[in-house]
């Protein structure tokens, strides 16, 4: 089973942890994959109880691990929000080079438009791709919030799923062993049964077996007592 205080290592409703809570995991590039197939590895390479399903899991170590995945999430998250930032400033920079465009567009129509005198259809145009690069942009911007909401969720419902499937497979193993021991003691019990039957039918035969002293009697003519080897003499 999991530990009684694990529940200081949750993560908040938005996927991060209380600053004044969280631990310092010393490396902000933890393989997060790699984490969860090591606990895979952990449960694979426990004992396994003779004919039975049921392994034997040191359940520190397991915890410690599920520990190291839960407490390194928020690296994963920070990352995660790294690459919006990233993208973010891909789009700034793309809003930039668009706006330069604009701009240089809007100084050739300045230029042409001065000699052609159509003025306003050159600002129309420049209005109608200032709009067109400002809603790719929010839209580009609303899909990547909306992909990184995602993946916090996902990764959230992946930790509950992996700390119930612990707890139901410790108190699995908790049961199988109990109900080993008990099999056990009841095979012992009934060994032990069997030896004290042996040694009272022994011990019967034994009792059986030792000669009873007998007085001989003799006619009506007289009679004489016989008295055992082992009598003591008067």
């Amino acid at each position: 089973m999991l530990r009684q205080d694990s529940s200081r290592l949750d993560p908040d409703s938005s996927g991060r942890f209380p600053e004044n809570e969280l631990p310092d995991s010393g490396s902000s590039g933890v393989d997060i994959q790699g984490e969860l197939d090591r606990i895979e590895e952990m449960i694979l390479d426990s004992r396994r109880i003779p004919l039975t399903g049921i392994r034997l899991i040191d359940e520190e170590p397991l915890l410690d691990q599920l520990d190291l995945v839960r407490i390194n999430l928020p690296s994963a998250f920070q990352e995660a929000e790294e690459i919006v930032r990233h993208k973010e400033e891909i789009l700034l920079q793309a809003e930039e080079y668009a706006q330069q465009i604009i701009e240089a567009a809007e100084r050739r129509a300045d230029q042409i438009l001065d000699e052609m005198g159509i003025i306003r259809q050159a600002e129309r145009e420049a209005q109608q791709i200032r709009q067109a690069v400002q809603q790719e942009c929010e839209a580009m911007s609303e899909q990547t919030i909306s992909e990184i909401e995602r993946m916090r969720l996902q990764a959230q419902q992946e930790l509950q799923e992996m700390r119930s499937l612990a707890m139901q497979e410790a108190e699995d193993i908790q049961n199988g062993a109990d109900d080993y021991a008990d099999r056990v003691l009841v095979n012992i019990e009934q060994q032990l049964n069997d030896m004290l039957k042996v040694i009272r039918n022994g011990r019967q035969q034994l009792q059986s077996d030792v000669p009873t002293p007998r007085n001989a009697h003799t006619d009506a003519g007289g009679s004489s007592t016989r008295t055992s080897p082992n009598s003591p003499k008067k």
